[in-house]
């Protein structure tokens, strides 16, 4: 197995001086000249999840899932939201289709509702459930708007007892994957297996902050093999089922900084660098777990004896790494106050590190740091670690949360949405080019998180992605200045 990153306690030190003040130096383009800058081929989508937009929970045969499920149970969603209407897609699918084609984007990246295709996650799949995808996936071919769907957005069936914590759930997930792969195969550009199992076993499993909200810490790292084996188990399923498009896996990668120059800090920055991107990461792409020292190995006992041949299948080369950014991470030795970015977890103050904020930087409505440079250390991190094992990479999720809403003339000025997508799309084209931090990555679109204002799972409808403003009591679409921005660069490559 690798070994664990070791960060040098003076270069933290060094970090930790000069974070307040480490800043991107060149000025926010503008949309003409952000267009234009674009590398001729690269694609610009759009992301959403099925559990955040749809809706329409008892339509038809569709069966709970563990989030409809999560969001009924009092104290778990921060304004008592729930699943059941959220930004109501299920009803307004053409015209959240007529948005996407005005606003020119190349792509969209949306999930398949789990028990709406498949209720209680058994069986064959449901003829209303395909009829929601299959008009979903030919007006956006109309459109000229090529589809990325992604398999598994954390909406498990409630009939799965133990959730990710049995193996039997990656059997499960491959099985549906071979089911959607043969219907909708033939129209689908690219697939993803699993989004961002790293927030299912960190917020789901360890903490307790999402569905199904158990707080094991250590103990949820069985939830990480089973998951990553879901995804071996589902790129063999959609092979064989003959899908046109191209497969891979979306992580989400946060640059990890030790909050001081202790070889303690040090120490701990780089266990959170492990449960955070680097067992998610390295099965996939290297074939093994990393190596942690000796004194920290028994909180690892999950990978101790993995099967060679579930590597072999968690490991098969793809078509694509889908790559989600945010912020970086923040990290000290010692119990904290139970704090994450994600919320209030008694279970933080149980772990050996805590969580501290990035001082210097603005913030998004989560209260994340908006740290665009850190988009490129991300990037260089992941060309360092994977080299040649790196396959393209898409960034799959990339945004912010802001407390939109419409002014007197009813409109939506995001002004920090646009510097906010626009330094973090070129930060990222930087890094990449020649001479740049993470020169040799084969980056090839960027998708924003997210087309619309969602329901944003524990936080329900208190934070806003999206480009489009939704009024969640009538469901009116209102374009944001964000979404009129992003319009005119597209415009400015001939896209629009």
């Amino acid at each position: 197995m690798g070994q664990l990153t070791h960060i040098d306690p003076d270069e933290a030190d060094e970090a930790v001086r000069t974070r307040e003040t480490t800043m991107l130096h060149h000025p926010t383009p503008d949309a003409k000249a952000l267009g234009a800058s674009l590398p001729p081929g690269f694609l610009i989508g759009t992301a959403t999840a099925s559990a955040q937009i749809e809706g329409a929970t008892t339509q038809g045969r569709r069966s709970p899932s563990v989030w409809d499920d999560f969001s009924s149970q009092p104290g778990r969603i921060a304004d008592a939201s729930t699943t059941a209407v959220t930004a109501d897609h299920y009803h307004r699918l053409s015209e959240d289709v007529a948005l996407m084609s005005d606003l020119g984007v190349d792509a969209y990246r949306f999930s398949l509702g789990w028990t709406r295709l498949q209720p209680h996650g058994s069986g064959p799949l449901d003829a209303e459930g395909i009829a929601f995808y299959d008009r979903l996936l030919d007006e956006l071919l109309a459109a000229g708007i090529s589809p990325f769907v992604t398999i598994s957005h954390w909406d498990l069936p409630v009939e799965y007892a133990n959730g990710w914590l049995d193996r039997d759930t990656a059997s499960r997930l491959g099985e549906f994957a071979g089911l959607v792969g043969e219907r909708f195969g033939d129209r689908v550009d690219g697939w993803i297996t699993i989004n961002e199992p790293a927030t299912v076993t960190l917020n789901g499993y360890a903490l307790g902050l999402h569905a199904p909200g158990q707080a094991l810490l250590f103990d949820a790292l069985p939830t990480v093999h089973h998951q990553l084996l879901g995804h071996g188990l589902s790129v063999q399923a959609l092979r064989a089922a003959g899908v046109r498009g191209g497969i891979g896996i979306t992580n989400v990668h946060s640059p990890v900084v030790p909050a001081g120059g202790t070889e303690e800090d040090a120490l701990m920055a780089g266990l959170f660098d492990v449960v955070h991107n680097r067992v998610f990461a390295d099965p996939v792409l290297l074939g093994h777990y990393p190596q942690v020292p000796e004194d920290l190995a028994g909180m690892f006992g999950a990978f101790a004896e993995v099967p060679t041949e579930d590597l072999a299948v968690i490991s098969q080369p793809l078509d694509f790494y889908g790559l989600n950014y945010y912020m970086p991470t923040l990290v000290a030795a010692g119990a904290g106050t139970g704090v994450s970015p994600d919320g209030t977890s008694e279970a933080m103050s149980e772990l050996p590190f805590r969580l501290e904020a990035f001082e210097g930087y603005p913030t998004t409505g989560f209260g994340w740091p908006i740290a665009p440079e850190f988009f490129a250390t991300a990037l260089a991190e992941v060309r360092d670690r994977y080299g040649d094992a790196l396959p393209p990479v898409y960034i799959t999720e990339n945004g912010a949360s802001f407390d939109d809403r419409p002014g007197p003339d009813g409109q939506v000025d995001d002004a920090g949405r646009v510097g906010y997508l626009a330094d973090h799309l070129s930060t990222a084209l930087e890094a990449v080019a020649p001479g740049g931090v993470a020169e040799g990555i084969d980056l090839r679109g960027f998708f924003v998180w997210s087309l619309m204002d969602n329901w944003e799972w524990a936080a329900g409808f208190t934070q806003r992605f999206g480009i489009v403003h939704v009024d969640f009591e009538t469901g009116t679409r209102t374009p944001k200045s964000s979404y009129t921005w992003l319009r005119e660069a597209l415009t400015a490559r001939g896209r629009a």
